[in-house]
């Protein structure tokens, strides 16, 4: 038992740092591999399509590849999430890591379109299978007094994915190919992965007591879990919807402001990723490191409503009022604390809406169902910035940050709960 006055982690074990070290670096990679395809896909599409980066075309496929991402995202999280609460946590890390490296490394290979789809989702199907594992095992091995912290460091990690992967798309440069053969180093991690974590009790117990691991049946048979699950999948679908919608869009906003300046095209072009992958990320990484205290002292909802607002008014300000670039790095990383900030706390609430037997399913179903409603968004965002300016676009698109607001209402307070036993 812990007092009020001590600090999260006090008696956190070696074991449970353990967890989340090796949950986390599962995330890295998984960041890591998601990421990739929108630093390189300028370089990759010219080159299948034998067009110029700039070519419309490259833009259009850009947006349908990740939308085949989030669809075998949705697919993967859903096949493994399931099986991670039927087989269990560890097996299930093993395999959707295997997934997403291999299929990554063999992109190296990729010669036509319709390789870069099926690979893409693929990756996805690993990607979006194992965050919601690895949510759910750190979520059932560490103690209450710690599960939001442990949770907030969990996702938090995945910005080093996303700096990685920013390094590496422009060490690479254009030759793409390479940065896709790295992608295949993850798999080392299932080495230590089958070594070093055991399935938590709490799974044991479940698995024992004879209820239905996994089931979708339970979970949509059960007016409390179905509830949910519908409306976690709806706040998932906010912020991947405006993730790859809104956020990831920073890098061509800030690379057009940047070409109206008079910069040079492949300068204009470094700099942008400089300022998404590098300094947007960095403020991602603060919020996401932040939400989890936050959230403990004011809430769940009350935090989620914070940064849902903020995230509008700042996608505001980066859209019409920069006139320099060092502007445009100044407001940034507000932007990217606030707006990433966000899928932080998925890793800590979605753990927490469901009992032991079908934490990872529903976990799982939030966050990669709500990736499947996010698919439209961003298919439709493509069009939506081709047929009006950049900046005005994308502030069209950041009204669905107020969307969240509404979701938020319908949904219960988790703050100071044990983990539902069902």
């Amino acid at each position: 038992m812990t007092s009020p006055s001590s600090k999260w982690y006090s008696n956190v074990t070696r074991y449970q740092w353990l967890v989340l070290l090796v949950a986390s670096l599962g995330w890295v990679f998984d960041a890591f591999e998601g990421q990739l395809f929108n630093l390189t896909r300028g370089p990759m599409l010219s080159e299948i399509l034998g067009v110029a980066s700039d070519s419309p075309d490259v833009k259009e496929w850009g947006d349908v590849f990740l939308g085949i991402f989030l669809a075998g995202g949705t697919l993967g999280g859903l096949l493994f999430g399931s099986l991670g609460d039927k087989i269990g946590r560890k097996p299930v890390m093993v395999i959707t890591i295997l997934f997403y490296s291999v299929f990554s490394g063999l992109t190296y290979f990729a010669a036509d379109l319709w390789h870069v789809g099926v690979l893409r989702f693929l990756v996805a199907m690993g990607v979006g299978g194992e965050w919601a594992v690895a949510a759910a095992l750190v979520a059932e091995i560490f103690p209450k007094h710690a599960r939001t912290h442990a949770g907030g460091i969990f996702h938090a990690t995945g910005v080093l994915g996303t700096w990685i992967a920013t390094l590496t798309s422009m060490g690479v440069q254009n030759e793409w190919r390479i940065a896709y053969l790295i992608g295949i180093v993850p798999a080392i991690l299932t080495l230590w992965v089958r070594s070093s974590v055991k399935e938590p009790d709490s799974w044991h117990e479940a698995k024992e007591s004879g209820k239905a691991m996994g089931s979708f049946a339970d979970l949509f048979g059960d007016a409390r879990w179905r509830k949910r699950a519908l409306l976690g999948m709806a706040l998932a679908a906010v912020g991947l919807g405006t993730f790859w919608g809104v956020c990831v869009a920073t890098q061509d906003l800030t690379r057009e402001f940047l070409l109206k300046l008079g910069y040079e095209k492949g300068d204009a072009e470094q700099k942008a990723k400089f300022a998404y992958g590098i300094i947007q990320v960095l403020g991602a990484g603060v919020g996401q490191l932040s939400f989890g205290p936050i959230c403990a002292r004011w809430g769940r909802k009350s935090t989620f409503a914070l940064m849902h607002i903020a995230s509008f008014v700042l996608i505001l300000a980066v859209c019409f009022l920069p006139q320099a670039y060092w502007q445009v790095l100044v407001l940034l990383p507000l932007f990217g604390f606030a707006s990433l900030s966000i899928h932080s706390g998925y890793a800590i609430y979605f753990p927490e809406l469901f009992p032991n037997h079908l934490r990872a399913t529903g976990s799982s179903f939030c966050f990669n169902a709500g990736r499947l409603l996010a698919a439209p968004i961003l298919i439709y965002s493509g069009k939506i910035k081709a047929a009006m300016p950049l900046p005005q676009a994308i502030a069209l698109l950041g009204c669905l940050f107020l969307v969240g607001l509404l979701v938020l209402a319908f949904l219960p307070e988790t703050k100071d709960q044990d983990l539902p036993e069902g």
